[in-house]
């Protein structure tokens, strides 16, 4: 019988039986010192790509390692075609959205700059090792990518007419929360404003796309980084794969 380590880590390498990683210094801490791993233990690896492999540890020290992967023990599964595009916040507030979005299955992550938007630097090599952490964490075998901070009219300037955007309107608080179907087609994001809103401006240019529905989140006002974890949850259960 296949067993499964409870111990994951995303690897950048391909992944196949007998296929050898060598881990950087990072990583080699974070087995050997923290979790105090020897040779002969083994941990869950996944590159995103290949799905999840057990691999036995073949040579361990403080500062490098090499694994040897031994079997698939999950198949690769990756999310519904998803993108989510929010106003960066407060810094931890920020993490949690990246962290969130991809245990809840978001294919990639869009940090856009708005009218309103209060943060208008990010780190994005450190939002990537979030969302990295978090399927780590919550078991998955696809990491989104985290696009580079971009404005939000350039975005939908260039936007694949085939993709719907769905968006939060803060101005449709107490209105019922509006349903919306796949028949459309099967490409989908979510836009979520910043904490001071999306600008009139925004508001009446989002409108006159044709790709663009707006709707609400409900009776009352979310906090940023709550109407992501709200519009995700609608839409996994309306046409994503929570169904």
């Amino acid at each position: 019988m296949n067993i499964r380590s409870k111990i994951r880590l995303f690897v950048d390498t391909p992944l196949g039986e007998g296929q050898s990683i060598l881990l950087d210094r990072d990583q080699a801490n974070y087995l050997f010192n923290v979790m105090r791993l020897n040779i002969g233990d083994y941990i869950s690896v996944f590159n995103g790509k290949d799905g999840e492999w057990q691999a036995d540890v073949l040579h361990a020290n403080k500062r490098k390692g090499i694994l040897v992967a031994k079997y698939q023990s999950m198949q690769q599964l990756n999310p519904p075609d998803l993108w989510l595009l929010f106003a960066p916040i407060k810094k931890t507030r920020t993490d949690f959205i990246v962290e969130k979005a991809t245990e809840m299955g978001v294919s990639r992550i869009f940090p856009v700059n708005t009218d309103y938007t209060n943060s208008d630097r990010i780190k994005q090599s450190r939002l990537q090792s979030h969302s990295i952490e978090a399927a780590e964490q919550c078991g998955g075998t696809y990491v989104p990518p985290v696009d580079e901070l971009s404005k939000l009219t350039s975005i939908l300037k260039d936007w694949p007419k085939d993709r719907c955007l769905i968006f939060c309107d803060e101005n449709k608080v107490g209105e019922a929360v509006k349903t919306f179907k796949s028949s459309v087609g099967d490409k989908w994001a979510i836009l979520i404003g910043p904490e001071g809103g999306f600008s009139k401006n925004e508001i009446k240019y989002l409108k006159s796309l044709e790709f663009v529905t707006s709707i609400s989140l409900g009776p009352r006002i979310l906090r940023a980084d709550t109407a992501v974890v709200a519009a995700l949850a609608i839409w996994q259960k309306e046409i994503g794969d929570w169904k």
